[in-house]
């Protein structure tokens, strides 16, 4: 490459860094203006969160090791980012170990059980992290917002929880709970977003939009379930979530440092060399059915 080029080529790059810097900049202004948090710059999010989620893995280590039982609820508003920040804790562990559970509506036989009943047998063993992707928290908020279950039902509930909690507690399973706490703004921003995205329309019900409408009812809702359940053995932890970046790493480094984890020695592995062929030929492949090669197609299609 000449050097008037490669000038050119630098002032290009340096005009746009300048220009992408300005940009966030002027978002982060804009951000402070409102009132909102500005949002986490992206290549900080990214090693950040990269970090973290090495020390997560020597977290599930640990785990395994110890044969710990750990237990995290997400909870909040919808789109309150609680998916987002499951997945990224859960993306380099083992599914074996951590596993992620997010119930249907409950069945018949199931309205007919004890509440906490259908849960119960999602609780780990030794040696594995459960995931809450909502909980039994559903009673406290959408089944008492939308009617769902009855006021005894609910105040039974309230009775009950922090009960069963510490139960889970004296038996030796870590319980941390997380709110994640998005402004009405912003969850209409995301909510405007996933109607207009085909990709994730689904995540998207009629009781979600409904929802806005009955946002002080959720309000009151949260309050008086934080008044019950926030327990000294089992506290809330609330995250400022209208930064799904910020949530993300202060949720997953909170979790870390809740947890008296260390780095576990693992034995060393060495790949074995490849023995001597003992005569084995490999079946023609006219006698097997083969995936059709479709990225051969696109590379064709791209010439």
């Amino acid at each position: 490459m000449s050097s008037a080029k490669t000038k050119a080529k630098k002032a290009g790059h340096t005009g746009k860094a300048a220009a992408q810097g300005e940009g966030a900049a002027g978002r982060g202004a804009a951000a402070k203006a409102e009132g909102r948090p500005r949002r986490l710059p992206a290549q900080l999010y990214e090693a950040e969160l990269f970090r973290l989620q090495g020390e997560l893995v020597k977290l599930q280590e640990w785990v395994r090791v110890e044969r710990a039982r750990i237990v995290i609820i997400f909870e909040g508003r919808d789109a309150a980012g609680k998916g987002g920040t499951i997945k990224r804790v859960a993306e380099f562990l083992n599914p074996r170990i951590a596993r992620i559970v997010a119930l249907p509506a409950p069945t018949e036989r199931e309205q007919t059980e004890w509440y906490f009943q259908r849960y119960i047998e999602h609780l780990p063993a030794a040696g594995q992290i459960v995931l809450f992707d909502r909980s039994w928290y559903n009673r406290g908020g959408v089944e008492r917002v939308m009617g769902f279950c009855t006021n005894r039902e609910y105040q039974r509930f309230l009775h009950q929880c922090p009960i069963y909690e510490r139960l889970l507690v004296e038996d030796g399973i870590l319980l941390r709970k997380y709110w994640f706490s998005v402004s009405d703004d912003e969850q209409e921003n995301r909510f405007r977003s996933r109607l207009q995205d085909p990709m994730r329309q689904w995540k998207l019900s009629p009781m979600d939009l409904e929802s806005v409408t009955r946002w002080e009812d959720y309000s009151r809702a949260k309050d008086e379930m934080f008044v019950h359940t926030d327990i000294p053995e089992a506290p809330w932890n609330v995250v400022e979530s209208d930064d799904k970046r910020r949530a993300r790493v202060n949720t997953i480094a909170h979790l870390l440092s809740s947890i008296p984890y260390h780095d576990v020695q693992r034995v060393p592995l060495t790949l074995p060399p490849r023995p001597a062929s003992k005569g084995y030929i490999r079946a023609p492949k006219e006698m097997q059915t083969y995936v059709p090669d479709h990225a051969r197609e696109l590379e064709a299609a791209s010439l």
